[in-house]
C-alpha cells in the first residue's frame, strides 16, 4: 500500500472535503489544526497504524480523555477521506459522567442578573443575544438564523449539515426582537449585525458575553453561549421531562447527547438521597 505523508497539500484538501460535506468553520479550523499538530509531530515521517497508535498514547499522557478522543477524531476523518481506514485508531474508552461540575453552571439567577447588567450598561444587543439563545436552545452557530422573516413568522427554519429543523420563537422574545430591528432599521436578514452590517461572530458574543461579568457578579468560567443552551435545556426537561421532545428541539440525532445536558450536579444528588430517607439510624 503507497505511504502516506501528511503535508500541507492533503491537510488542504482535507479541508476542502470537510467543507464540502458542510462542516462548521470551527469545526474545519479545529480538525485542520489538530491534523496539523500531527504532522509536526510525525516530522516528516510517513504515517501507519502503528505510529497512530503511538501518537494517542503520548496524548494520552498529557492530556484528558475527552481532549484525546477529540484529537483523535480528527486524525480519524483525515485517513478516511485520504482512503487510509487502516490507519485509523479507537478512542479512548471513558466512563460516562455521573455529575457535573456545579462550579460551570449557570444557574437562573446568575443568568438575570447577565441580562440586567447587560441592559444597565447599555449592551441592549447582548442581553438580546443572551435572551435569544436561552430562549429558543439554539447553537451560537444557529443564531444567523434568526432572520427579521424568521421573527416575524414567529419560527426559524436551521439548515445545517444537511438537516433541517424549525424553531418556534416565544412570544415576548418575538415581540423584542421585532421592536430591536425596528430601531436598529433592519427591515430583513439577520437581526444581529456588528455597526458595518455583518453578521456577529462567535468570538464577538463570547467577548460580549465575558464583558458583563464583572458587573453581574457572575464567574466568568460560567458565562459562555453553550451554557445557555444547557439553562434552556434544564428548564425545559424540568417542565416536560420528556427527553425525547428535548433532544428534537435541540436537534440532537441521539437521546444519549441529550442526557449530557440533563446530568445533575453532586450537590443536587446528595440531596436527592437524604429525600430518600433510607438512613434509619439514631444518632
Amino acid at each position: 500500500m503507497t505511504e502516506l505523508a501528511v503535508t500541507p497539500e492533503r491537510i488542504a484538501d482535507f479541508a476542502s472535503a470537510l467543507r464540502a460535506e458542510e462542516r462548521l468553520p470551527s469545526t474545519v479550523d479545529k480538525y485542520v489544526r489538530d491534523v496539523g499538530r500531527f504532522a509536526e509531530w510525525l516530522g516528516g515521517s510517513p504515517v501507519s497504524r502503528e505510529t497512530a497508535v503511538l501518537y494517542k498514547d503520548e496524548l494520552s499522557a498529557g492530556h484528558a480523555a475527552a481532549t484525546v478522543n477529540a484529537m483523535i477524531a480528527a486524525i480519524n476523518k483525515f485517513f478516511s477521506v485520504m482512503g487510509r481506514e487502516d490507519c485509523r485508531v479507537k478512542p479512548l474508552k471513558q466512563q460516562r459522567r455521573v455529575f457535573r461540575e456545579a462550579g460551570r453552571e449557570l444557574s437562573r439567577e446568575e443568568y438575570a442578573r447577565l441580562l440586567a447588567a447587560a441592559r444597565a450598561m447599555g449592551r441592549e444587543r447582548t442581553a438580546l443575544v443572551m435572551e435569544t439563545l436561552c430562549a429558543t436552545g439554539i447553537r451560537v452557530s444557529e443564531l444567523r438564523f434568526i432572520t427579521v422573516e424568521a421573527v416575524r413568522a414567529g419560527r426559524a427554519e436551521v439548515r445545517l449539515k444537511g438537516k433541517i429543523r424549525e424553531i418556534l420563537i416565544p412570544e415576548r422574545l418575538r415581540k423584542a426582537l421585532l421592536k430591536y430591528a425596528k430601531k436598529k432599521r433592519t427591515a430583513s436578514g439577520e437581526i444581529f449585525l456588528t455597526r458595518n452590517g455583518n453578521a456577529l461572530s462567535r468570538k464577538q458574543i463570547w467577548a460580549e458575553m465575558k464583558a458583563v461579568c464583572e458587573s453581574a457578579g457572575v464567574e466568568r468560567s460560567k458565562v459562555f453561549p453553550h451554557n445557555l443552551r444547557h439553562l434552556f435545556a434544564r428548564a425545559f426537561y424540568s417542565l416536560t421531562h420528556d427527553v425525547a421532545k428535548l433532544a428534537d428541539v435541540l436537534g440532537h440525532s441521539s437521546i444519549e447527547t441529550t442526557r449530557i445536558y440533563l446530568i445533575s450536579t453532586g450537590e443536587e444528588h446528595v440531596r436527592l438521597l437524604n429525600r430518600l430517607s433510607l438512613v434509619l439510624a439514631t444518632e
